[in-house]
């Protein structure tokens, strides 16, 4: 006779066996930026650099727009990592597989923070994120979670949900990219970006 308590660890393999491959993964060492696709100009101009642990985004003299986009291709993932504004008008942005993206910081066309909410090119800002203005930490390290699957994007900041949005732009599979916008004087860092492959 085969009894639940033989039965109940086969039933439990297929989930052990997902908790198991849905592990997170850094994106960031301490060292350099191994994993990502360095804009053609950082050498000399600086944008993007690594110093122990912390991605440093620096606009240069010019003010030059980029994206640091990553080597690798995702499909479905939970996003997390830490910012600090550190000085200037800080507009950033994180981008999920295209140009869609979660704003951090101010908006160029709103301007105002806009800080866990969408941009859609075409559309700007389709929903606004909720609580931001009484989560984000000015000058402190924030946590940001952004899960992207399939068109739907759901976003949180220090734990909180706040936003979630359905995209008819959104792409299946692509990279992830983190933005220095153009025309502004701005300086803001992240660490500990880590992702977890849904």
């Amino acid at each position: 006779m085969i009894t639940l308590f033989k039965i109940l660890p086969l039933l439990l393999l297929p989930l052990l066996a997902v908790s198991l491959s849905a592990k997170s993964s850094s994106l960031l060492n301490d060292e350099d930026l191994t994993g990502w696709k360095i804009p053609k100009g950082n050498d000399q101009a600086g944008w993007y650099k690594v110093r122990d642990g912390i991605l440093k985004l620096r606009s240069g003299p010019r003010k030059k727009g980029s994206v640091l986009w990553t080597e690798k291709d995702y499909q479905d993932f939970e996003l997390n990592l830490e910012f600090r504004f550190v000085d200037g008008t800080i507009d950033s942005g994180i981008h999920l597989r295209n140009s869609d993206q979660i704003q951090i910081g101010i908006s160029g066309s709103l301007k105002r923070d806009m800080t866990c909410s969408p941009y859609i090119p075409g559309k700007g800002y389709p929903v606004e994120a909720k609580n931001v203005k009484k989560l984000l930490q000015a000058k402190e390290w924030n946590q940001i979670k952004i899960r992207a699957v399939g068109p739907k994007y759901t976003t949180w900041l220090q734990g909180k949900e706040v936003m979630n949005y359905e995209s008819s732009s959104a792409v299946k599979v692509g990279p992830i990219g983190i933005q220095l916008h153009g025309n502004r004087n701005m300086k803001i860092d992240f660490r500990n970006v880590s992702i977890k492959e849904l």
